[in-house]
């Protein structure tokens, strides 16, 4: 079934594109059907960034190609979900 859910902590240069472009440019990928993307902090020089990334069967390596495109890096990932149904976590 693929990957349904990732959840990626990222590094984003502060400069073009702005997050907008990037959600547009990952909503491109294969088997992407939603992209949600949170700035937790604003450096000088950088954005940190939470991006929330559904769909079925999304291909990981073209978001990393879509992400090292635009001057970001993975710093993380922070969650994965696959299968045929998205598994949610209770809340403690």
């Amino acid at each position: 079934m693929g990957l349904r859910r990732l959840v990626l902590d990222v590094l984003k240069p502060l400069k073009d594109p702005s997050i907008v472009d990037v959600a547009l440019q990952l909503s491109k990928v294969r088997g992407v059907e939603a992209v949600n993307i949170t700035v937790n902090e604003v450096d000088v020089e950088t954005l940190s960034l939470t991006i929330v990334i559904e769909g079925k069967d999304i291909d990981f390596e073209q978001v990393k190609s879509v992400l090292e495109e635009v001057g970001a890096a993975i710093h993380s990932i922070d969650q994965v979900v696959a299968g045929e149904r998205l598994v949610e976590v209770p809340k403690r």
